[in-house]
């Protein structure tokens, strides 16, 4: 696995190396022990260590900037829409069944060096739960996981909606969404 010291003196990498972390290796393990939940501000990537929570998009992104600051360039920051459901994804409950759905296309950030992924969004995360169910991917930039991501997402739920003739608006279909993702979070 991909290791290397935390040795530039940007701010960020200060703050973190600060907390006695000071290597790529201990810095996943830190930011999958970071309890999942919103930012107050989506593209601050420092508030994944000063507030303590993060999503998959805020600690993703944290781990690319502090691998870019580090010279390890060749990280990427991927964006996948997988199709979440009660398999690949448990803790989201009950809300695709009470609506008869059988997924929701979700936007997950994570990691790909070569060709390990690499998924720090909790102790539990495992790509591989949702491998099969990836409908897309693309790289983006950490300061794209603020509107752009959420934009994207959108975007591509309006497409699956007309695309698959379903029986709910956007707005319907994001409200269930956003149950999954609060029931993820508790």
């Amino acid at each position: 696995m991909l290791d290397f010291t935390i040795s530039s003196e940007d701010s960020l990498s200060k703050i973190i190396t600060e907390k006695g972390i000071t290597s790529w290796s201990e810095l996943i393990t830190y930011v999958k022990n970071i309890p999942y939940g919103r930012n107050s501000n989506r593209t601050d990537n420092s508030l994944v260590i000063t507030e303590n929570k993060g999503t998959c998009s805020s600690k993703h992104a944290l781990l690319k900037t502090i691998a870019d600051l580090n010279g390890m360039n060749d990280i990427e920051l991927i964006i996948g829409v997988y199709k979440m459901n009660v398999t690949n994804t448990p803790k989201i409950g009950n809300a695709l069944r009470s609506n008869n759905l059988k997924y929701i296309p979700e936007a997950h950030c994570y990691l790909r060096y070569k060709d390990v992924t690499i998924d720090a969004t909790s102790n539990s995360s495992d790509f591989e739960r949702i491998r099969n169910d990836v409908m897309m991917e693309k790289n983006i930039q950490p300061n794209q996981v603020g509107s752009y991501k959420v934009k994207y997402h959108q975007d591509f739920i309006h497409e699956w909606i007309l695309s698959k003739k379903l029986n709910f608006s956007f707005s319907e279909i994001w409200k269930i969404r956003e149950q999954c993702i609060h029931n993820l979070s508790q």
